[in-house]
């Protein structure tokens, strides 16, 4: 049985490639033979993999070696691969995650060669070493119970490398291709980022953020192949839950986006803060300030869930004049909810209830009710809000009394 709700932060700030995030994961707890089975039920029989300690300019680090055990052909197809990924015994998500990997280098390499994706070759990411690779990082991943992914900016390498195509710059066309959208440097000379690495990067974990606020479990470090004087060559991966621990509390990760708007028409902006909440933020609110030169202007600011952050970025970019989004993550504590109907004049009204160790903390009529209900009733709004506020309290919905228990 698994922690609910665990997560992963991958460090690729030295590069990654497939094998380096697998040794990370087994370091960080995943059971090699869950492993290894899983990548035999894919491929039978073709692969061993074993992990050695090792250290990386001077750190300890998991070191996964992949034996190729029969002959292995120059390259497969997309078609092939999904053929053997469709018909293994394996778990869904796991098959699942792994679909979407080579996918996403089908796309790729289709893009960089000029054909349709079904046409690719895969050369070096279709070897059964890199199969395996892609394979046991999502048997880990599901092994150890991650249910969410994020990682930090890829180092790629910087120079040139010889593949199966010739001898071409760094960051090869397929890493280059999978980095979009994705914060990425050079870090260093050579190779530090290899398509299968960055595929799963991209793929696998939901955006790209410094680390968030976790509280760890483990600590997994993964080895490269070349032991770089002073720069460990090394991928790692933090498991934790989200938030930090606080009396017993965790709290739940958050991001907030910020945009200081000096030129757009005031009548706007509660339309603006309807549509972000109705594409699911959290919460959305104005503040006045001032800009440079005296100019008067608002700060936008949205709360939402990490996996959400794309789609409210596009709304605030959509329908404001903002040339720019500031975003952080923040760890948010809240209380638990629920909501009782009161019967009023003119209808009913929702009472929204916060309450903590089953006793009620606040109770407060829904004001978008209270409203409904007085023009229905043709009173003032502030007649129907002191008669919600007087039913809630009737019917014991008030501070320190208990939670109600309701058919819902």
């Amino acid at each position: 049985m698994t922690d609910t709700a665990r997560q992963v932060w991958v460090d690729a700030s030295a590069g990654v490639a497939g094998d380096m995030l697998l040794g990370a994961l087994v370091d960080a707890g995943a059971d090699l033979g869950v492993v290894q089975r899983t990548i035999d039920a894919v491929i039978p029989t073709a692969v061993k993999v074993t992990s050695i300690a090792v250290t990386r300019a001077g750190l300890r680090a998991t070191k996964l070696d992949v034996a190729v055990l029969v002959a292995d052909p120059p390259h497969r197809t997309w078609r092939t691969i999904r053929g053997l990924l469709s018909a293994a015994d394996i778990p869904p998500q796991v098959r699942e995650n792994a679909l979407a990997v080579f996918g996403r280098l089908a796309t790729a390499e289709a893009h960089v060669h000029g054909i349709p994706a079904e046409d690719v070759h895969f050369h070096e990411v279709g070897a059964l070493d890199s199969i395996a690779d892609v394979v046991g990082v999502c048997a880990a991943l599901h092994e150890l119970g991650v249910q969410r992914v994020t990682a930090g900016e890829v180092a790629v390498g910087s120079g040139r490398v010889r593949i199966a195509h010739g001898d071409i710059p760094v960051p090869v066309p397929a890493v280059a291709e999978l980095a979009r959208g994705w914060r990425i440097r050079a870090g260093g000379t050579g190779e530090l980022a290899t398509p299968t690495g960055m595929a799963l990067i991209t793929e696998l974990a939901a955006e790209c953020i410094d680390l968030p606020a976790l509280s760890v479990l483990s600590v997994g470090v993964g080895a490269g192949t070349r032991d770089t004087p002073g720069t460990p060559n090394v991928v790692r991966a933090i498991l934790g839950l989200p938030g930090l621990p606080d009396a017993g509390e965790t709290g739940e990760v958050m991001v907030v986006l910020d945009t200081n708007v000096d030129d757009l028409d005031p009548r706007l902006w509660p339309a603006v803060l309807t549509e972000l909440l109705a594409a699911g933020a959290a919460d959305a609110w104005l503040a006045p300030m001032l800009m440079k030169k005296g100019r008067p202007a608002h700060t936008l600011s949205v709360l939402g869930r990490p996996e959400q952050a794309s789609a409210l970025r596009e709304v605030m970019f959509r329908q404001t004049s903002t040339i720019g989004i500031r975003q952080n993550t923040v760890q948010r504590f809240a209380l638990p909810r629920m909501f009782v109907r009161v019967e009023v004049t003119g209808g009913s009204v929702a009472v929204k209830i916060a309450h903590r160790d089953g006793r009620i903390v606040q109770a407060t009529p829904e004001f978008s009710d209270v409203t409904a209900a007085a023009a229905a009733a043709s009173l003032p709004p502030s007649v129907l809000l002191q008669e919600s506020i007087t039913a809630a309290w009737n019917a014991g919905l008030r501070p320190g009394e208990p939670v109600p228990v309701t058919d819902a």
